[in-house]
């Protein structure tokens, strides 16, 4: 079953363009990660807070994730971080045009 992790966490920035220069290794790195479907980028620099949705192939690969990557922003300095896991119903979700798959994945 697909699962969906929301992460959130506190950010100054940079936003926008500015985040998309900085971040490109960084996105090219989590596009390879292992049951990857897909991730959005969020930021909202009124609230100062960044994350992420991302939906995985299974909670098994979400779970891994999720355990990398707090590690990660951790060394990155970034404290309170929020990761929040659902179960994707597929059934409902397809209906509503949802892609939850991608070839090779």
């Amino acid at each position: 079953m697909a699962t969906l992790i929301v992460f959130e966490f506190p950010s100054t920035g940079p936003f926008g363009s500015e985040a998309a220069g900085a971040y490109r290794d960084l996105a090219n790195d989590i596009a390879e990660q292992t049951g990857l479907i897909w991730k959005v980028w969020t930021e909202d620099p009124v609230r100062q807070v960044a994350g992420g949705v991302y939906l995985f192939r299974d909670s098994a690969t979400a779970s891994d994730y999720v355990a990398m990557h707090t590690r990660r922003l951790e060394g990155f300095g970034i404290t309170d971080i929020s990761a929040t896991t659902y179960e994707v119903n597929e059934e409902l979700s397809r209906a509503d045009h949802a892609v939850l798959s991608r070839p090779g994945n």
